[in-house]
């Protein structure tokens, strides 16, 4: 991450995940990095995306490890209790659906609120959260997935919403939705084609794109390739 600042600190949530660990390794292995932290509801301290009290806890406790410079958000579910995304109007469920925007949507936007204040001020800093192209209102051809292109839609709303926020402190921050493409992960394991990426492959992929992004105000929803997807 040649575009942060020498020893700049990084955090990583969902680190027991596919990407969250490829994050970390790394992260580990760039030697301008000071130090990486990696969070998870396995960890110690650690979150559960469902209790606000638990990330409200978990920040506090990270205070003193930061600032942090570097921000991956590698959180998300597309199968809930054993169940996959629908596909037809048919299989609509208030209850999935519901579950699906508070672990995709409303989690990780509690997450940019106990932790953004810990990004460090007056330099560069980013906030990358993993989301999906299936989230992009405009780019939805196919239809299907409800309650998952829901709840990533909603989402990239809270994250544009809250980089304008952010901008106004840390006007050098850049906040972005990252598409990682399909990564051969738990979570897309039933949708894997023969071009699924390798989580360490997908991690470099996005640590490179988020290196070339300029700070603008916004966030900026971008594929593992760096181009940009409509909103």
């Amino acid at each position: 991450m040649q575009s942060l600042s020498e020893g700049y600190r990084a955090l990583v949530f969902g680190a027991s995940g596919a990407i969250g660990q490829a994050f970390v390794r790394a992260l580990q292995s760039d030697p301008r990095c000071a130090a990486v932290c990696g969070v998870s509801r396995q960890s110690s301290p650690g979150f559960d995306l469902l209790d606000e009290s638990s990330m409200a806890a978990c920040a506090h406790t990270l205070t003193a490890q930061g600032p942090f410079h570097l921000v991956l958000d590698a959180t998300g579910a597309l199968t809930l209790n054993g169940r996959g995304p629908e596909k037809r109007l048919e299989e609509l469920d208030a209850a999935h659906v519901l579950h699906a925007l508070h672990l995709n949507a409303v989690g990780p936007s509690l997450l940019l609120k106990h932790f953004s204040p810990l990004l460090a001020s007056g330099e560069r800093v980013i906030w990358g959260k993993l989301s999906a192209r299936v989230g992009s209102i405009e780019d939805n051809r196919k239809g299907g997935w409800y309650g998952y292109r829901a709840a990533k839609a909603a989402l990239n709303m809270l994250l544009q919403t809250g980089a304008i926020e952010i901008a106004r402190r840390r006007p050098l921050a850049v906040v972005a939705a990252l598409q990682p493409g399909t990564v051969q992960s738990a979570l897309s394991q039933p949708f894997l084609g023969h071009d699924a990426l390798r989580p360490d492959d997908a991690a470099q992929r996005l640590l490179s794109v988020l290196n070339g992004l300029q700070p603008n105000g916004r966030a900026q929803f971008v594929d593992h390739q760096g181009q940009p997807i409509p909103w």
